[in-house]
């Protein structure tokens, strides 16, 4: 399963391929360092295994361990794709400037990802999803195609005078934008009506590091979740969502 790229490993990417996964994979191609996928396989439930848990508290991939930080000592262990991201694109000095505006400029839009086009294109491939003996789904439906519709503008209107998203540069800001923007037709986008998006679109689609990134497989290649069988779906709508609260070990710090 695992993909090991010449050299020593020095990150470990516990991934899946899924558009979060794609983001940072797409950056480690872009830097060519040495990495390592740790397949994470959400259908089964490795992400509630106690030992990725220790990285991703949240029981979600990607994480990242980082077995040569920068400055020595101990492997440092990252969660959150957005976050991940920061800490490769900083150690390694390329695709996030550190002066303060180049750094909050492309800082804004790691978070407008993270907070807006992620979840709510999830949250539209979600209920697009969702079997019919659920109910009406007409407004979640509804609610979700026109935000990610709202959101294709956003990016559209920035692109309009810049050629990326942070500015002339080509950034990180642009890798974590990428994966969840490609599945346009999908998702009842027409790219005529979004002319700016669709140039960056193409010029990123058109980067061999942006290719290779899309392509890392985690050892499968992922099909389409409607088709699969009845039993399977339901099985992994009840691993996946859904979910409450895990209980905390007993024995821990309550007061100081």
């Amino acid at each position: 399963f695992a993909e090991l790229k010449e050299g020593p490993a020095m990150i470990d990417v516990h991934y899946w391929p899924t558009p979060n996964g794609k983001k940072v994979t797409i950056l480690l191609e872009e830097l060519g360092v040495p990495y390592q996928v740790v397949p994470v396989r959400i259908g089964v439930g490795d992400q509630f295994t106690d030992d990725f848990l220790k990285i991703s508290p949240n029981n979600r991939m990607p994480a990242m361990v980082d077995t040569e930080p920068k400055g020595g000592g101990a492997p440092i262990g990252v969660f959150e794709s957005g976050a991940i991201m920061m800490y490769l694109a900083e150690k390694e000095g390329r695709f996030w400037p550190q002066d303060v505006r180049g750094k909050y400029e492309v800082a804004q839009w790691i978070m407008w990802q993270m907070a807006n086009q992620g979840p709510k294109f999830g949250e539209q491939g979600h209920f697009g999803r969702t079997p019919e003996s659920a109910g009406d789904q007409s407004y979640a439906r509804k609610r979700f195609a026109d935000e990610v519709h709202r959101l294709y503008g956003v990016m559209n209107n920035r692109l309009y005078d810049r050629r990326y998203m942070a500015g002339d540069a080509y950034t990180i800001a642009d890798m974590i934008c990428y994966p969840w923007s490609v599945n346009f037709q999908m998702r009842g986008i027409d790219l005529e009506e979004f002319k700016y998006f669709k140039r960056w679109y193409e010029e990123l689609s058109a980067r061999p590091a942006v290719q290779k990134g899309m392509a890392v497989t985690a050892g499968v290649t992922p099909g389409d979740p409607a088709k699969l069988p009845p039993e399977e779906q339901d099985r992994r709508r009840k691993l996946l969502y859904n979910q409450r609260a895990r209980p905390a070990p007993e024995g821990g710090l309550l007061s100081v």
